[in-house]
């Protein structure tokens, strides 16, 4: 009877102690790692997200956003991938740039080193200009490339990415040719179109969204027309079956404690459900496409082998 008293009031400890830690967690600052600059779409995903999660983990959590760019994204999440598993170093995470970067290069992880907490954006390509050049239609851009082939110089966030593959598919089904010129992220990329150093921007549309008083939008890469650009046509409307675009997320090491991993996935669910988060993304020009969990990490897997099959045939390197 003592034994079965014991046994019971160690069970009932071990229950008390779980809620305690679970109930605990934040006890310190959060760091979440941008892999690219300040500004950028990720940038502002992470910015405008994180809030929202504060919100929903309680316990006075605080988040900070750092930004590590370098390596196309490559240094950031390097660094959230290899970090202690404890639920404080988070990381965002680019598809299919990410696992783009463990097949052009040697990485020091793979798509088994994180644990998949949410993918928050689904982002489609844009195709932009400057207004010096002139080139205001997709018709002219494409004209200009065929005549001078290598002529039209593109400005993108980083080789081997969402902006990369939509160009491949673009010289394909267009035979046309164009000269890439990678920057560190899309927002000094941007910044390159904007002054003329470059003749053409692939993006996505929340990086373009609030300048189009400053860009030509030639086309939008989705089946349908974006309620961010809504005057855009789709490249489809145009005769090009051209969908492409960035899925933006947060990954933690792989290991994560399996209570804070759920209070963290149950934290971004409720915030899918927030009318204001909406709100704020919608502000950002940010389209939500929430993914959690399992369902994320097979979301990866599909994207790897898309971007695998890209390498196989059009490697960028």
């Amino acid at each position: 009877m003592i034994k079965l008293i014991q046994t019971t009031a160690l069970a009932s400890a071990m229950i008390l102690s779980a809620g305690a830690a679970l109930a605990e967690y934040p006890e310190k600052p959060i760091e979440v790692i941008v892999g690219y600059s300040a500004g950028g779409g990720t940038d502002v995903m992470a910015r405008t997200t994180m809030p929202f999660i504060e919100k929903y983990l309680g316990n006075g959590a605080s988040i900070v956003v750092k930004n590590m760019p370098g390596a196309s994204g490559q240094i950031g999440v390097t660094k959230a991938a290899t970090s202690a598993p404890d639920g404080y170093t988070l990381g965002t995470f680019n598809l299919p740039g990410m696992m783009a970067r463990t097949i052009d290069r040697k990485a020091d992880y793979s798509a088994d080193s994180f644990t998949y907490l949410a993918n928050v954006v689904n982002d489609p390509n844009v195709i932009v200009t400057s207004k010096s050049t002139g080139l205001d239609t997709l018709e002219k851009l494409l004209a200009k490339a065929k005549e001078e082939p290598g002529a039209v110089t593109v400005g993108m966030s980083s080789l081997g990415g969402d902006d990369h593959f939509a160009l491949i598919k673009l010289q394909n089904q267009t035979k046309t040719e164009f000269t890439i010129v990678p920057f560190k992220g899309s927002a000094p990329a941007r910044t390159a179109v904007m002054g003329g150093h470059v003749m053409m921007g692939i993006f996505n549309v929340s990086e373009v969204a609030k300048f189009e008083g400053e860009l030509n939008i030639l086309g939008v890469a989705q089946a349908e027309r974006s309620e961010f650009a809504p005057d855009v046509p789709t490249f489809k409307e145009q005769g090009i079956d051209l969908i492409n675009g960035s899925m933006r997320g947060v990954i933690a090491p792989k290991g994560l404690p399996k209570d804070v991993e759920e209070k963290l996935i149950n934290a971004f669910k409720q915030a899918a459900k927030d009318p204001e988060f909406i709100k704020a993304m919608n502000a950002t020009a940010n389209p939500v496409e929430m993914v959690t969990g399992d369902d994320f990490k097979a979301l990866t897997s599909e994207l790897y082998d898309l971007a695998k099959g890209v390498w196989e045939t059009t490697p960028w390197k």
